[in-house]
């Protein structure tokens, strides 16, 4: 049984879960989206899509992000751990012991609240756009396809948008927005891509 996520239990706690770049300086920025030349690492945004949390290793990451995000008390920061890491509340896909989770918490406490380590963004879509996936897709590959050479960080990067996009990572896809052939991605991908697409898709 697929349970809906109950976003707004954080919500009325008042959880940060997103944040925009606050260092990074966009090279292009309208209503619509900042535009990052050399990208940034500095955009957090848990929860936007569907795709819910498939893996301990994605649980942890994503209770590192809420340390870093939130300045509350550890006893509020156990609570919302808690909560996030309970299938029934439709966050994660998997049921977790409480030792292991508590082994989790542990650790997620003893980095004392670090930078997590986040994924490069070079476009993002800023909140109420009024954009459809199809059109922002449309946006990123001008913004991108168009004046980058493909390479593993530019076909990562698009499908990073299109798992945003709510959108099956396919290599069809990822050609349209680098706007190079199908047969120029097969060529460029490697191991570690093949991988991280079957990932992603799963999320999806």
């Amino acid at each position: 049984m697929s349970h809906e996520r109950n976003i707004k239990w954080l919500n009325d706690r008042r959880v940060v879960y997103r944040r925009f770049p606050i260092s990074d300086v966009p090279t292009v920025e309208n209503d619509q989206y900042m535009f990052f030349e050399d990208g940034t690492y500095e955009n957090y945004s848990l929860f936007n899509t569907k795709a819910k949390i498939t893996t301990y290793k994605s649980l942890k990451w994503h209770m590192l992000v809420l340390y870093y995000l939130n300045e509350i008390t550890p006893e509020e920061l156990y609570t919302i751990f808690r909560f996030i890491a309970d299938k029934e509340n439709g966050f994660v896909t998997f049921f977790i012991k409480t030792s292991v989770l508590n082994d989790m918490i542990t650790s997620v406490f003893n980095q004392g609240g670090d930078v997590p380590k986040n994924k490069l963004r070079k476009v993002i879509f800023k909140d109420y756009s009024g954009l459809t996936p199809e059109q922002k897709m449309s946006i990123v590959g001008k913004l991108i396809g168009r004046a980058c050479k493909v390479d593993h960080e530019s076909i990562y990067q698009s499908m990073l948008d299109l798992n945003d996009f709510g959108k099956k990572i396919t290599i069809a896809r990822i050609a349209g927005l680098l706007d190079c052939s199908s047969r120029t991605i097969y060529r460029s991908m490697n191991k570690e891509l093949t991988h991280e697409k079957i990932l992603l898709n799963e999320e999806v």
